[in-house]
């Protein structure tokens, strides 16, 4: 294969790399500091999402998880104040109802405890 015939190519490939340079420039910022300032942006977020998967990774992510419960509990004891100062029923009536409810839920949540997944046998039943 000779010069002649990859001279086209050749003209092409550069003749399109230059429309591409062309239109590059055309819509980088004029600034280098505007350049550096997106490219440091851009790196400080990178940065700072793999150190967050890492943590997530080894387990020590900041989740908060305490404050979380903690506003869950505070949320249902409201729930339930309020609960029992509209309740229909006499106190003791709702002290009994309530007690049988959550008597019923600690069951459930011990049944499903005790239940255990099935295993994987790494085979398929027929």
């Amino acid at each position: 294969m000779g010069f002649r015939r990859r001279e086209p190519l050749f003209n092409v490939l550069i003749d399109t790399g230059l429309n591409l340079l062309d239109f590059l420039r055309d819509r980088l910022p004029d600034n280098v500091d505007d350049i550096r300032r997106n490219v440091r942006g851009t790196y400080d977020t990178a940065s700072q999402r793999v150190r967050r998967a890492s943590s997530a990774l080894r387990g020590e992510e900041d989740s908060q998880i305490l404050g979380k419960t903690v506003a869950l509990a505070i949320g249902v004891g409201i729930g339930v104040g309020i609960g029992l100062l509209i309740a229909p029923g006499s106190g003791a009536e709702t002290r009994a109802d309530i007690a049988d409810r959550v008597t019923d839920f600690s069951d459930k949540v011990r049944e499903q405890a005790g239940r255990k997944p099935p295993s994987a046998t790494g085979t398929y039943d027929e």
